[in-house]
């Protein structure tokens, strides 16, 4: 036994012979390829967890020696049968895991073993191939249970059989069955709290009166249909989650609820009052035809009207996303004062208003985005639009201009995406001939803006001062071709503040583009461009994520590992570049840089000789083709002149001698010098 301190308290922990570890009352013995519950551990143990085994049977004596054990866990092993005296001396076990196995071959001794668990609170039968009825044999006798999981099992259809005793029960787990009819099955289960029937082929919710529900999870269903009972019960109902259905109308809600939480994305929803021909739907009604045995009832739906008598007051969450949403009817956001997260993406939404005094009022999140919004409408001279909205995302519509003014009296903005419309800033440049310079999106002097996107909008020749006033630290400027003109002087009201920036796809070029002064960076993506020579002031910024992706680089700076660049980056993207396979000195370097992640060092290549090559392996051949490239070019025109120096001298001492004699005489003959003989 070893003993150790660890957050200010004393921990005990050992280590059995079969690799079962012991921390306090716990013991984990799991992933130990045991086919039986070890009988060797303290006799203490109050949970045991024995999950990743293989496990077949638990006998009579399996936990004999356990009569303290609390919590068991037998995820995935094989088990196929209890038996009934195995709980015997553990009838304080209050949470038992059984998820994961073959339980479905011996239910019925299983579920006597089951039965001697007074105490028992939690119960996981997960993923064990069991029907209804094999279900409501193993919980028949489990009157104190709270919280039961039957996922991922082969159940079909509940009656108000099957969980007829559980009394206590507060949450259910039955996703991932074959669920597609469900009769009264919860009307008993008067504490039940939390619902989860998601993953199933429920083709519709009719009648629903569980008022004591708070959390309902019905998502990933064929659900076309939600109608609530017509009475005015208060429900405890806070979260209910349609989401990934086919619904076709809005959901009729009970009147009176604690409601907070509504998930609609993903279904086939549209409102029908106003259809696009000009004809109305307002007094149109449904009738559902309920067959109950012998009886039958038949209840009138109006298609919009009913949902004006819920009262969504404490509403906070709407998402109604990836719907067929063409317009919202007069009154429909009224109803919801309290809401602050409103998504409305991916419908077919053609105009949105906004006007002083809104219900929106406590809003902060609002996404509009994926629509085919041409305009977004205010009240001219409201000065209480959406005060308290902090995230605004209009990205992927048909806007060209926004309201005047629109984001001044949003106090809070903080988050714009206007990505793929075709707006422009203001300043515009004047262009000569035009007397009205064009529309444009005016965010100047909004000083709580700190992350804007312009993705994609047709920018052209940004100029002047479109961010003055602005604390932006986030700026995507991607896939806007004509967007850069020259230098960046028009990002300089930024230089202090700026710490994300994005210029991806802008045609950017190495033409004196300086980035020197944003020394506040610490992600820039320059990925997709035309640069051919690695911009120098980039050496002085300290980096954390630099994308070089996509350009026309052959090389980066040789030194680039002493820059200040060098030292601060942690994540670098290079792949899709020309890069010479006889200049990789900045790759070796690199590779030695501890801290330093290339996420694409896979993907870089380089050229040598019209082949394409990884610098991770260069053959031997081409290194020393390149060592001699790039060999000192001193050395190599002393090599080239020794040769011809040498000759030279070689040819004058042969002159030399053959005109010594001529020479002597001559020279005597000049100097007039008698020689003696």
């Amino acid at each position: 036994l070893a003993v150790g301190w660890g957050s200010g308290a004393l921990a005990a922990w050992a280590t059995f012979p079969d690799g079962c570890k012991l921390v306090q009352s716990t013991v984990d013995c799991a992933g130990r390829w045991l086919s039986s519950v070890p009988g060797n551990l303290r006799g203490d143990t109050e949970e045991l967890l024995l999950d990743d085994n293989t496990i077949q049977v638990l006998g009579n004596a399996s936990l004999l020696m356990y009569q303290q054990l609390r919590r068991l866990s037998l995820t995935k092993n094989r088990l196929e049968l209890i038996h009934p005296g195995t709980f015997l001396r553990s009838q304080g076990l209050h949470v038992l895991s059984l998820a994961d196995n073959l339980l479905f071959t011996n239910y019925s001794l299983t579920a006597a073993a089951l039965s001697v668990l007074p105490a028992l609170r939690m119960l996981d039968l997960a993923g064990n191939r069991l029907t209804e009825d094999m279900v409501s044999v193993l919980i028949w006798n489990l009157s104190s249970l709270e919280s039961l999981s039957v996922a991922r099992n082969i159940i079909m259809r509940l009656d108000s059989s099957v969980f007829a005793n559980l009394t206590q029960l507060l949450e259910l787990n039955l996703e991932k069955n074959y669920i597609f009819e469900i009769d009264q099955a919860f009307e008993g289960l008067q504490r039940l709290q939390r619902l989860n029937i998601a993953y199933n082929y429920l083709p519709c919710v009719l009648e629903f009166g569980l008022t004591q529900l708070r959390v309902l999870n019905v998502s990933n269903n064929v659900i076309e249909w939600f109608l609530a009972l017509e009475n005015d019960d208060l429900f405890e109902l806070e979260v209910l989650d349609l989401s990934h259905n086919r619904l076709l109308f809005f959901p009729v809600l009970p009147r009176q609820s604690k409601l907070h939480t509504l998930l609609l994305k993903d279904n086939e929803m549209s409102f029908y009052q106003h259809l696009p021909n000009g004809t109305s739907l307002a007094n149109v009604t449904v009738q559902f035809l309920l067959i109950d045995g012998n009886s039958t009832n038949i209840t009138t739906v109006s298609l919009w009207d009913e949902i004006c008598h819920s009262n969504l007051s404490s509403l906070r969450l709407l998402d109604m996303s990836q719907n067929q949403v063409w317009y919202l009817p007069e009154g429909f956001l009224a109803q919801m004062p309290s809401l602050t997260h409103l998504k409305l993406n991916q419908n077919c939404l053609e105009t949105f208003h906004l006007s002083e005094g809104d219900p929106l009022a406590m809003l902060t999140e609002l996404d509009l985005s994926q629509n085919q919004l041409a305009e977004l409408g205010a009240e001219v001279g409201a000065r209480d639009v959406l005060p308290n909205l902090q995230l605004f995302n209009l990205s992927t519509n048909r806007l060209r201009v926004l309201p005047p003014e629109v984001f001044t009296y949003t106090r809070k903005i903080a988050t714009v995406d206007l990505s793929r419309n075709r707006v422009d800033l203001c300043p515009q440049p004047a262009v000569a001939g035009e007397v009205e310079s064009p529309p444009c999106v005016d965010i100047r002097g909004i000083e709580t803006l700190t992350h804007l996107s312009l993705a994609g909008c047709g920018l052209r020749g940004l100029g002047g001062h479109p961010f003055q006033g602005t604390s932006l630290m986030y700026l995507d400027l991607s896939d806007n071709h004509q967007a850069l003109s020259g230098d960046l002087e028009w990002l300089q009201d930024l230089a202090l503040t700026l710490r994300v920036l994005s210029l991806r796809n802008t045609s950017l070029s190495s033409t004196a583009v300086d980035f020197s002064a944003f020394n506040s960076l610490v992600r820039l993506d320059l990925s997709g461009n035309s640069l051919t020579v690695f911009p120098t002031s980039l050496s002085v910024l300290e980096l954390r994520s630099l994308d070089l992706r996509d350009n026309c680089l052959p090389a980066l700076l040789m030194d680039v590992t002493q820059t200040p660049l060098g030292k601060s980056l942690q994540e670098v993207y290079l792949s899709r570049n020309p890069y010479n396979c006889c200049t990789l000195g900045w790759w070796d370097a690199l590779q030695r840089v501890e801290g330093l992640h290339i996420p694409d060092g896979q993907e870089v290549t380089c050229s040598y000789a019209s082949r394409t090559l990884s610098p991770r392996a260069l053959p031997e051949p081409i290194l020393r083709s390149c060592r001699w490239q790039t060999a000192d070019l001193a050395l190599l025109y002393l090599v080239l002149a020794l040769p011809t120096c040498l000759t030279l001298l070689v040819a004058f001492a042969v002159v030399f001698l053959m005109l010594k004699q001529k020479l002597l005489k001559m020279v005597k003959s000049q100097c007039g010098v008698s020689n003696p003989y």
